[in-house]
């Protein structure tokens, strides 16, 4: 996995049908659950969690790297506490329609690029 890549890719799929919280100007945000549970998906590797603010900021790791393809959403840095998660605790966090919409957004854009 090339993680500049995989960012741009997740760019391109990002929308209002990923996250009710996306914004032209802010893309990531609201991105991070279903994000998270799409590239374990691809990817493989662990969910992880830590406290942002009042609310779960989910994200991954894979082969022991701790990838955050959503933290550009915040204006500051995040304090990374890496605690394991369920796919069923990242799933409260998004809907299956969001989930659908950007596993089939992001699938089509790895097999564009290859």
């Amino acid at each position: 996995m090339k993680k500049q890549i995989v960012k741009q890719l997740l760019r391109e799929c990002w929308s209002r049908a990923s996250s009710s919280l996306y914004t032209e100007e802010n893309p990531a945000r609201g991105q991070c659950s279903v994000t998270a549970l799409v590239i374990q998906d691809c990817y493989g590797g662990e969910l992880c969690k830590t406290k942002v603010g009042e609310y779960w900021h989910f994200y991954n790791c894979i082969d022991g790297v701790y990838y955050d393809f959503t933290a550009e959403q915040f204006v500051f840095s995040i304090k990374y506490l890496n605690l394991a998660t369920t796919r069923e605790e990242a799933f409260a966090d998004t809907n299956a329609l969001q989930y659908a919409y950007l596993s089939n957004a992001f699938q089509q854009c790895l097999v564009k690029q290859n």
